[in-house]
């Protein structure tokens, strides 16, 4: 029996972490052994993670699964969205150097690159990252 390519890629967004892995399938998505549009509260999340898919044209070409943990439900979104583009871009590295590669769509659609905002750590002093205590002048 020959052993079927699995491709993986990891994911970051705020303090969710996916580790992604596209299987050849028939584009069903798992995230934590359930199906995507049960374990995502809301459709747009569902449409948000899809799109490296969506826009490579592999949203029937390969089985997703996902192991996610951290973070809120966007955050984690995110972070699969960048798992997914970190798995195509490993599918496709041979392909890596011509302009109809997966990078340069990827690239122009702003998937390749990490969202680095993360919340600001609270300060002594203050009621919050920044927020001061009220001022009384009496």
């Amino acid at each position: 029996m020959a052993q079927e390519k699995k491709y993986y890629g990891t994911g970051r967004r705020k303090s969710a972490v996916a580790r992604v892995t596209l299987i050849p399938g028939t584009g069903k998505i798992t995230v934590n052994k359930r199906d995507v549009n049960e374990y995502l509260p809301h459709a747009v999340l569902v449409m948000d993670l899809k799109q490296p898919l969506v826009l490579t044209g592999n949203e029937t070409t390969f089985d997703v699964i996902v192991n996610v943990n951290g973070g809120g439900f966007s955050g984690q979104a995110g972070a699969i969205r960048l798992g997914i583009t970190r798995a195509l871009l490993e599918y496709d590295k041979v392909n890596e150097k011509k302009e109809d590669s997966y990078r340069s769509i990827l690239k122009k659609a702003g998937f390749v690159t990490r969202d680095p905002r993360v919340k600001e750590r609270k300060k002594y002093g203050l009621k919050g990252a920044r927020r001061a205590p009220q001022f009384s002048k009496r």
